[in-house]
């Protein structure tokens, strides 16, 4: 039996708008199922923490499992690659971090791009840094540190968690903006590297504020400056980098990503229920003991600060020749 021509042609667009009518049906209906976070570093790193913080409250929000999966390896793209191939569905979500950023200069060679690949949801914060040494050493401030780095070009061993990680980095934009020389000692992670620092292997370090700010209270490290622009809650008394070296800033910055091509009404939930959750007074509290200063924003607003951070990291990678281990 055959069909009249604009039966067949109606018949034929119907089933032509199945597929995006089911799709906008699943964001709709989003989330129905476990969703995954995949972190790119071991358990129990700034990034898995955050992760975890907010892992728990979209589960509470959205009333379904918010799982996280570490996925360690590359310094970070082993965990971006999985989200990169995953299905552009929502149900598989990247803890965002600087290191995706600085990966895309510091590896010439990336089975995927990660500004093209993946699509910004939402920032959760900035992690600031602490520039410290060890108490032994002679210089108490910012101004003697740089003058003894300039007298002792080279002298002056700074440690950091590998070359390339956010820490590495920080040093090198410090060489840059102070014109100094300093020797880089790279480390497996940051962990043997605070261990060295505190014991006088190494004489400084720009470091991550949650891993060091016990032993700066203690007296254990003695620390310079922080790296944000503005001065912190955690550490009032202490100066930034940026009052003795005009327009130094260094934070790492954390968020959450997609697979491209996920359904925006899918993006602008996620990107809703997360700026709430910031927003809760207990979250707030918990990311400030843990020295990070809470980000909030759209989804154009983290797309911004990632191609910026990217751009910034670019080109102290090049400067300081780094690649990776």
């Amino acid at each position: 039996m055959s069909l009249p021509r604009r039966r067949f042609l109606h018949l034929t667009a119907s089933a032509a708008a199945l597929p995006l009518v089911s799709r906008i049906a699943g964001a709709q209906a989003y989330p129905t199922r476990p969703v995954r976070i995949i972190v790119g570093f071991a358990s129990g790193g700034t990034q898995d923490i955050i992760a975890r913080l907010m892992g728990q409250r979209l589960s509470e929000r959205f009333g379904q499992p918010f799982v996280v999966e570490n996925r360690p390896g590359g310094g970070g793209n082993v965990g971006a690659e999985a989200v990169v191939r995953a299905p552009p569905d929502g149900y598989t979500l990247l803890l965002v971090g600087s290191p995706n950023m600085i990966n895309a200069t510091l590896y010439e060679k990336l089975n995927f791009n990660f500004i093209r690949d993946i699509a910004p949801v939402a920032s959760i914060d900035r992690a600031p840094l602490v520039m410290e040494v060890n108490p032994a050493f002679s210089a108490r401030s910012v101004p003697e540190f740089i003058a003894y780095a300039k007298a002792n070009p080279g002298k002056i061993n700074m440690a950091s968690a590998g070359t390339g990680t956010g820490l590495h980095v920080a040093g090198e934009l410090f060489k840059m903006m102070a014109g100094v020389d300093m020797t880089h000692v790279p480390y497996r992670s940051a962990g043997p590297a605070l261990t060295d620092l505190i014991g006088g292997q190494v004489q400084g370090m720009f470091d991550a504020l949650p891993a060091s700010i016990e032993h700066v209270r203690a007296g254990r490290l003695r620390a310079l400056a922080v790296t944000t622009a503005t001065r912190l809650e955690a550490l009032p008394n202490i100066p930034t980098v940026g009052d003795f070296v005009p327009g130094y800033e260094a934070s790492g910055v954390n968020g959450v990503g997609a697979p491209k091509n996920t359904p925006a009404q899918i993006v602008d939930r996620l990107n809703k229920e997360i700026n709430a959750a910031l927003a809760e007074p207990k979250m707030k509290a918990r990311l400030s003991d843990l020295g990070l200063t809470v980000l909030t924003g759209s989804p154009a607003d983290f797309r911004k600060l990632i191609a910026q951070e990217t751009e910034k990291w670019a080109q102290v990678v090049k400067f300081s020749g780094a690649k990776p281990d």
